[in-house]
């Protein structure tokens, strides 16, 4: 028996509005203004690319976690993240030096906090995005039972 690998492929489209902003496409999803940051001379309160970098890593936490905990059987009542990436200076480039991700997770009993914490291993080294990058990750966890 030969076993072929699996490979997905992601498409998207980007259009340049006017100075540093663009409209963010990708087919059956809405699209979205994306631009350069204000500290490299863009624009506030526009999606970046790093807010995009930091976010496709939690949103990645979040969703390899909800399939262990579905695995599990796990009564997740309440999910939330808040996660924070740095640039710093490296070898005169910049780069992501480190994005840590704080989770607050509240299940239905004590017994399932237990297991929450050994999910919470696994999920780093899991997730897509985390294998994909250099950056050092750091999920931090609060686990209530409610």
């Amino acid at each position: 028996m030969i076993i072929k690998p699996k490979e997905y492929t992601y498409h998207t489209q980007l259009d340049w509005l006017s100075e540093k902003k663009g409209r963010l496409h990708s087919i059956g999803k809405p699209s979205m203004t994306v631009a350069c940051p204000p500290e490299f001379g863009g624009h506030p309160n526009i999606w970046t690319p790093e807010d995009l970098f930091v976010a496709s890593i939690e949103v990645c936490i979040m969703t390899t976690f909800l399939w262990y905990i579905k695995n599990k059987k796990i009564n997740l009542l309440s999910y939330k993240s808040q996660a924070e990436g740095t640039v710093s200076m490296v070898d005169n480039i910049f780069q992501f030096s480190s994005i840590i991700i704080h989770l607050d997770i509240t299940v239905s009993s004590s017994v399932e906090k237990d297991v929450i914490k050994g999910i919470l291993k696994k999920v780093e080294k899991q997730c897509l995005i985390t294998q994909s990058i250099k950056s050092r990750i750091s999920v931090t966890a609060d686990i209530n039972s409610g």
